[in-house]
């Protein structure tokens, strides 16, 4: 399989911005394994402005773009630095690609990242991919590489999307407001009442939220692919997803149903 896993800044880090050790320690350990596995792994990675924040002893994330842009060029070296050294500690090679918006809007320039990203896989990497935060601005403000990883999803015909976020996937309401609120395991289409549900979000450090994640649901749905949403307190579960036994909230791909 070819597999898009997207991770989230809460995931990453701790809310002092510092690295979640056990989640990224994890998370690595189990990608390593699944593509020792003979999958084909791309991670989209969030945690750049996070991790800056926290490397630069900041009592929170910046408010301002400048201030934005300079968290985010220290946390993606520390960022990069820790994939490599536990990737590498499988003996897994990473490479980084960090795009902006019009890379994947231009066609001429989401054929040369199309070109390359394949490369890659061909060599046996496991591609990193977050935004360019350093200088983009859109994409920032935006904060949304939940929208990302779909659309890299779709441009290199993955398999299935999985989104680690701070829940355990879709529910009926917001279950930290409503004690009622239950887990929908598998969606075939997002209605008017599941965006309503969705509601804004995001954490203190990060910036995505259910909304985004219907978003990304949305262009995986419309292109034949799966998406599927777990927590990224619980890495293990990316084995359950692609076991196909049940685990978060399942996003059927539109060729699926027919």
């Amino acid at each position: 399989m070819r597999v898009v896993v997207k991770v989230g800044t809460s995931t990453l880090t701790h809310t002092t911005g510092r690295m979640n050790i056990r989640h990224v320690e994890t998370l690595c350990k189990v990608l390593s394994d699944v593509k020792n596995a003979g999958n084909e792994i791309v991670l989209v990675s969030s945690g750049a402005i996070g991790m800056g924040v926290g490397k630069l002893n900041l009592p929170g994330r910046p408010s301002d773009m400048p201030g934005k842009q300079a968290a985010a060029a220290v946390g993606q070296c520390e960022l990069m630095y820790v994939y490599d050294q536990l990737f590498g500690t499988y003996n897994h090679t990473i490479a980084q690609i960090l795009l902006t918006g019009e890379d994947l809007r231009d066609e001429e320039r989401h054929r040369n990242f199309s070109n390359t990203l394949s490369r890659l896989l061909e060599f046996g990497t496991l591609p990193v991919i977050n935004e360019n935060d350093t200088v983009s601005t859109v994409e920032i403000g935006v904060g949304d590489n939940d929208t990302l990883g779909a659309l890299v999803a779709v441009s290199i015909k993955a398999d299935l999307l999985i989104i680690l976020s701070d829940i355990d996937g879709l529910y009926t309401a917001d279950p930290r407001q409503d004690p009622d609120a239950a887990l929908i395991p598998e969606v075939r289409e997002i209605t008017p009442e599941m965006r309503e549900s969705a509601g804004g979000g995001g954490t203190a450090l990060g910036t995505g939220g259910m909304s985004t994640k219907l978003g990304a649901a949305e262009i995986c749905m419309e292109a034949g692919t799966d998406m599927v949403i777990i927590n990224g307190a619980r890495p293990l579960q990316i084995y359950e997803v692609l076991e196909g036994k049940p685990a978060g909230t399942r996003f059927i791909g539109k060729e699926r149903t027919k």
